[in-house]
Formats: structure tokens, C-alpha cells, sequence
């Protein structure tokens, strides 16, 4: 499959259009991450921004969080950025206080 070959390529731009992955699409097709690549953007097709994933949280930071520590606190504790931090917690389906204490 080749960007000479239109066919291929408007198959692959649907499927990525449609929600596939270039990843996906690699696995499926057995082609190569920059051909799949090369393909969806030959089809005229805008590239959605790469997903951040989010790792799930250490051990134990969920009840900390529930026993008042800060989200600022775990982050140092557990050496992340308090936005990687904060993203993990709500991934969990952690309910965030509201932020300052007053």
C-alpha cells in the first residue's frame, strides 16, 4: 500500500476518521507506522493530537488523598507534577475537594 495507490490510502483515512488509531491501523494492516502515516495524510486528512496517557495511581495515594492530603503534597511525595497528579486522581474517579482550605 502506497500514497500511489488512492484507494488504500482514502480505506485508511476513513478508519482513522472513523476513531482507529495510526497504532491501530499498523496492527491491522501490517504496514509500517510511517506508511500508515504517509497514507492518512496523502488522503488529505488533518492528524488528531497524540493522546497523554495517564498512569494509574501509585498505591495508597487515593486514601491519602482522602485522609486531606493535597494534591500538591502527593505530587511531591510521589515525585509527579501536580497536573499529572490531579489527572490521575480524577481518572480513578477520585471527587476533588475544592481547591484552598479555608
Amino acid at each position: 500500500m502506497t500514497t500511489d495507490d488512492p484507494a488504500p490510502a482514502q480505506s485508511l483515512a476513513a478508519a482513522y476518521e472513523a476513531g482507529a488509531t495510526l497504532e491501530g491501523l499498523v496492527k491491522k494492516t501490517g504496514l509500517s507506522y510511517h506508511a500508515v502515516r504517509d497514507n492518512v495524510l496523502a488522503a488529505g486528512v488533518t492528524l488528531r493530537p497524540p493522546r497523554i496517557l495517564i498512569p494509574e495511581c501509585p498505591p495508597g495515594m487515593i486514601d491519602q488523598y482522602y485522609q486531606g492530603a493535597s494534591i500538591r503534597q502527593l505530587a511531591d511525595k510521589h515525585d509527579r507534577t501536580y497536573s499529572q497528579t490531579r489527572r490521575m486522581l480524577l481518572q480513578a474517579g477520585v471527587s476533588l475537594r475544592p481547591r484552598g482550605r479555608r
